[in-house]
């Protein structure tokens, strides 16, 4: 929930909010919580004292309505409302010389896909998410904070005009495997893949180290258009029963990163 006056975003949940307390409490302004919740603030709470931010101990009821939610689990951080920079030359560049796993989404629908990706990166290490800046159903909500359970923390967010024009810019010098349902390598062979192609850009580029990749997730209905696939390094398919046409493309993006962390 935003709040428009104040320009801030609620962070509900335990494990989000929780996150925000360890990793980054300096973002935090207020901070709601129930008193069985209070033991595991003591820390922000403090940090909220010394810097003259408020803080209050309430019942589910107000919870509730500050976040407008009843999925608080008792907790609720205002921050200030996050802002999705766009990719620089820089953010690319960084990524590329310390050998960083990313996604990039591709009209992935909806900001409960972004926590549940988030949630996955944070996982297996993932430390960045470019998606469109065209898609306005995937935005930095109460909602995608919630789902990530403190994922968000982790993970570097950035956004791109046009997903095609980066992709053909990175893969000079990232890995990027797209997610087709219709390709002809598949998810097991994705070590493989990605060995061959760090072979070759180490030859072409010389790194001297590992060199990172992206992983291109699209719309779980329309999946990625041909205009992205032609700027992936390679496509891949995830195998199945065809019982089903697809999966949730959060549950792909899961199936990736366990692959590629794998690898």
């Amino acid at each position: 929930m935003r709040n428009k006056l104040t320009e801030e975003l609620a962070i509900c949940g335990f494990n989000a909010a929780a996150a925000v307390g360890k990793l980054h409490p300096e973002t935090i302004n207020r901070l709601f919580l129930r008193q069985d919740r209070f033991r595991f603030f003591t820390t922000v709470c403090k940090d909220l004292a010394a810097r003259k931010r408020p803080y209050k101990i309430c019942e589910d009821e107000e919870l509730e309505r500050i976040c407008k939610s009843s999925h608080h689990q008792g907790v609720v951080a205002m921050i200030e409302q996050p802002v999705v920079a766009g990719l620089t030359k820089g953010d690319l560049e960084q990524w590329v010389a310390e050998g960083l796993t990313g996604l990039v989404l591709h009209d992935v629908g909806n900001d409960h896909n972004l926590g549940a990706i988030a949630r996955s990166a944070a996982f297996f290490g993932a430390r960045f998410i470019v998606i469109s800046s065209a898609d306005e159903e995937v935005q930095l909500t109460t909602s995608a904070y919630r789902i990530a359970e403190g994922g968000m923390e982790h993970v570097v967010v950035r956004s791109v005009r046009d997903t095609a024009a980066f992709l053909r810019d990175a893969s000079r010098t990232l890995i990027t495997i797209g997610a087709d349902p219709y390709a002809r390598w598949r998810i097991r062979d994705l070590d493989a893949i990605v060995r061959e192609r760090r072979d070759r850009l180490n030859s072409r580029i010389r790194f001297g180290g590992r060199p990172g990749f992206a992983l291109v997730i699209g719309n779980e209905e329309a999946g990625l258009p041909d205009a992205v696939k032609r700027q992936c390094s390679a496509l891949v398919r995830i195998p199945g029963t065809g019982n089903m046409e697809s999966l949730n493309a959060a549950q792909a993006a899961t199936l990736f990163l366990h692959a590629a962390f794998e690898c």
